[in-house]
């Protein structure tokens, strides 16, 4: 992909909003994403709430982007995907501080976070890694709303994918991410992955560290359990047994929202049927992260819910459980 062509018609992710995202044009503007072509990162340093083949011992090296295609309303990142925290970088000085965290923190992967609207910069910077002698994993950490001709544009530049599977429900889709076509897009995107790395490779051979391969995410919403059930029948469905799956239980309200049931976290009795049911569908690589049992714990309190104005957003070292 050329770096500021690929910008001028935009069409990286399945919103095809085709604006002019180069702001140096007459007619430049921001995209669905909310980004113009000029690179913007959040935050860049060691992660330690990843699933264990990911984080490992020393962290999963993440570089957070700011802006999102997806925009979730309920979405944890709010910071970076709706409100624009994050400053411009050049690859260049990117580069630097990738180099400086692999080399001071000896992370496991380099976790690019939410990267998928800025797929140009990203290929270019993998390149460069490389090219300096960077041979770490390369992690793209994604919502599953990715087109797959993006994702076969991507194929040589990424080792590992993390994408999520957030809906079985259309109208749910279209009320809280404005995409009602996102599970039938997050269904071809998933196979797209899949058919590139085939399933997360640390646990078909039971080394610690992921080194390839593909590792699902699905967020036990609210309220929302039957989405949840049907989301995990599908997947069983169309990848079978062996799929890697993490199931999460992270969610916490971070602005208001006009459903009530996403004004509170989920519950155990919610996140118990899900994971029974997944239980039952006999998902053979099952990661868990179950409910807080502190329901007195204060909601600013959770280790998943960044707060990226401080410079370690992460406010503990928390692991998912296998």
């Amino acid at each position: 992909m050329d770096l500021i062509e690929s910008y001028k018609n935009c069409v990286l992710c399945p919103r095809q909003c085709r604006m002019n995202r180069v702001t140096d044009s007459a007619d430049g503007k921001v995209g669905h994403c909310g980004e113009t072509h000029q690179l913007r990162i959040a935050h860049v340093g060691p992660h330690f709430g990843e699933e264990p083949p990911i984080s490992g011992k020393n962290g999963s090296g993440t570089i957070f982007f700011t802006g999102c295609p997806l925009k979730c309303s309920f979405c944890q990142n709010h910071q970076i995907s709706h409100r624009g925290l994050g400053s411009g970088t050049s690859l260049e000085e990117l580069g630097v501080k990738i180099t400086y965290m692999v080399d001071h923190h000896h992370v496991h992967n380099i976790n690019f976070v939410t990267p998928d609207h800025f797929f140009p910069h990203l290929f270019q910077l993998v390149s460069l890694l490389r090219r300096d002698g960077i041979d770490l994993p390369m992690v793209y950490n994604l919502s599953g709303y990715q087109s797959v001709e993006a994702l076969k544009s991507a194929r040589e530049y990424v080792d590992i994918y993390l994408p999520d599977y957030k809906y079985s429900d259309a109208l749910l889709a279209a009320a809280l991410s404005k995409c009602r076509n996102y599970p039938q897009i997050a269904l071809e995107a998933i196979a797209e992955m899949v058919s590139q790395k085939g399933f997360l490779d640390s646990l078909l051979t039971g080394v610690p560290l992921a080194t390839r391969g593909v590792l699902i995410r699905h967020l036990v919403l609210p309220g929302k359990v039957a989405n949840s059930i049907n989301a995990l029948t599908t997947l069983f469905v169309e990848f079978g047994a062996d799929l890697p799956l993490s199931l999460m239980s992270q969610y916490h309200p971070v602005v208001n929202q006009e459903d009530d049931d996403l004004n509170r976290p989920v519950s155990e009795e919610e996140f118990d049927r899900a994971y029974s049911h997944a239980k039952e569908l006999g998902f053979e690589h099952l990661f868990v992260q179950f409910p807080d049992r502190d329901t007195g714990k204060r909601q600013a309190d959770s280790p998943f819910l960044p707060d990226f104005k401080n410079p370690d957003p992460f406010p503990s070292k928390q692991r998912k459980s296998p």
